[in-house]
């Protein structure tokens, strides 16, 4: 399942964008704080600066969502595989050529024999 960075619009950024950072913030790491074992939320989507990016893509101003699909499309391919997965997974996106043939998404039609 693979999405090109240049497929995104200012909307479907933005919601890839939302999507990711849950799939980040589901990341937790074991800290030892006091002898104690503290699971903490995953920084990544601060590090990569996700908020701001977000905060672009909902801006008022046409430059402004503007720059933050050019963030967002600069990010994307620097993803894993499995995390990009799971983003399109959580928005519910699919390849329609990648569906099993049973899918009730795929909407297939089956090969006719011109012949036959």
């Amino acid at each position: 399942m693979s999405l090109e960075a240049d497929n995104f619009t200012v909307e479907s950024a933005l919601e890839a964008a939302l999507e990711l950072q849950k799939v980040l913030a589901a990341r937790t790491h074991r800290r030892k704080v006091m002898g104690q074992d503290v699971l903490v939320p995953g920084q990544l989507g601060e590090a990569l600066n996700l908020p701001k990016t977000i905060s672009r893509l909902r801006g008022k101003q046409q430059r402004l969502r503007d720059r933050g699909l050019e963030d967002f499309q600069e990010l994307w391919p620097t993803l894993s595989a499995l995390t990009r997965k799971r983003v399109l997974d959580g928005l519910g996106w699919y390849d329609p050529t990648e569906l099993d043939w049973e899918d009730k998404r795929s909407n297939r039609r089956p090969v006719v024999d011109p012949d036959a």
